[in-house]
């Protein structure tokens, strides 16, 4: 069985990398980070046999992303503080009021401007990915175990937060998939609203009795079955994230 890596390594690595994005500032730099963390994310979890609801996180972030993109890039093209140089087209002008002097609606679209909106854009989406790529390779489940004992609490109320999304994302995939199976050719989300709230319910039930079952409240003492530990791996891995930020201002910028 591979070792795998201390749950808060990726989450440091991601920090770090996020950290090497916002002082670059660069396109091209962008470009890379959110390929190789697309290729590291696929090439860990295409052979993971712990694979979670969080383990698709990058890719529905990628579609995100792209529509990030879109948005930024005609916001900033469309409104906005004009921005001199090389006009490529004309859009209509809207007339804004006097004490909106300085943006203006439509008008000249210039190289300038559009290739700042899009690098806008882009390295929005470059966090979403990077953060969302930490996700996909940590559960919140692994977060939660080394969390201190005095937030414990918080840290479940958050982790049965934000599993809300991604398990209803598996429990309605599983459900069209088992109707597909018998035939049933329902389309959209009224086909499986109720079987949806049904497992819902069902899984709420099923983690207050675990809870109950196992004595679950505030303990000063903490129990466990193995303790995990930061290896060389782990160290090696966030000093070359740490690495990228000296790194990145020498060649992008």
């Amino acid at each position: 069985m591979t070792k795998t890596f201390h749950p808060l390594t990726w989450w440091a690595g991601a920090i770090a990398l996020s950290i090497a994005v916002a002082v670059t500032q660069s396109p091209f730099f962008n470009l890379l980070v959110v390929g190789g963390i697309s290729y590291l994310v696929y090439s860990i979890n295409k052979n993971s046999l712990d694979r979670t609801p969080w383990s698709g996180g990058l890719w529905f972030a990628l579609k995100i992303a792209l529509i990030i993109i879109a948005i930024r890039t005609f916001i900033g093209v469309a409104i906005g503080v004009p921005i001199p140089g090389t006009t490529l087209f004309e859009l209509p002008i809207l007339y804004l009021p006097d004490w909106m002097a300085g943006i203006r609606v439509g008008g000249a679209i210039t190289q300038e401007r559009l290739v700042f909106a899009v690098s806008e854009g882009l390295q929005i989406a470059t966090l979403i990915c990077i953060f969302a790529a930490a996700t996909s390779l940590t559960s919140p489940h692994k977060l939660l175990r080394q969390m201190p004992v005095f937030i414990y609490e918080f840290g479940v109320a958050l982790v049965i937060a934000t599993s809300v999304l991604p398990q209803l994302i598996a429990s309605a995939s599983r459900i069209k998939t088992a109707q597909r199976m018998r035939g049933i050719t329902r389309r959209g989300w009224s086909g499986v609203a109720l079987a949806l709230l049904e497992e819902s319910l069902a899984r709420s039930l099923d983690l207050a009795t675990a809870m109950d079952s196992r004595g679950y409240g505030f303990s000063r003492k903490r129990s466990r079955y193995k303790r995990e530990i930061f290896s060389r791996r782990d160290f090696t891995l966030i000093s070359s994230a740490l690495a990228l930020i000296p790194a990145s201002l020498v060649v992008f910028t």
